[in-house]
């Protein structure tokens, strides 16, 4: 059976997405800076790689852990080695690292790779922007976040992600299938 490239992340709505682009737009970029397009800006909480089609099921439904509504404040600009441009919090809200953990622990329980690395939350501005300067006025987005979602990433010409499934109050009435560009 085929497989899914997938990834677990928080999905920024309308008003969080605009304030991160509005203060993305404020950053010296050097030539050949790669902005991340704005229907593909996220928070990646795990990345999974392939996951077979048969899994899809079980792994929809361990998904499905609490997240009590928090507030994830992005207010720190930095450059990361390898040029990555990204905003991520000063302080990491203990909601978050909650989460994540519940995550990974239902990760591990169906089998599935959980990074060993330390999670460093962040959204991805750019690439390739070594030499970018942030703005001298530090970011200060809030960002209520009421769930998460599983995404596939398809490569090549056409790739994009999409929504498989939304996890969080009130996700059984958003799409399930989202196209994101």
């Amino acid at each position: 059976m085929a497989a899914s490239r997938l990834f677990i992340a928080l999905w920024p709505g309308a008003a969080v997405r605009q304030a991160a682009l509005a203060w993305r737009d404020r950053w010296a970029w050097p030539a050949g800076a790669r902005l991340v397009a704005p229907e593909r800006l996220h928070l990646t909480l795990h990345f999974l790689g392939d996951v077979a089609a048969e899994r899809l099921p079980a792994l929809q439904q361990a998904l499905a852990v609490p997240v009590p509504p928090f507030e994830l404040r992005l207010d720190q600009a930095a450059v990361w080695p390898h040029g990555v441009a990204v905003l991520q919090p000063r302080v990491v809200p203990p909601a978050l690292g909650e989460l994540h953990a519940r995550l990974a622990g239902a990760l591990r329980d169906l089998g599935l790779p959980v990074e060993p690395r330390t999670f460093r939350p962040h959204l991805t501005l750019a690439r390739a922007a070594r030499a970018a300067a942030p703005p001298p006025q530090a970011a200060a987005i809030r960002w209520r976040v009421r769930g998460h979602a599983l995404v596939q990433s398809t490569t090549g010409r056409d790739g994009g992600y999409r929504i498989v499934a939304r996890y969080g109050p009130g996700a059984a009435r958003l799409t399930r299938s989202e196209v994101c560009g």
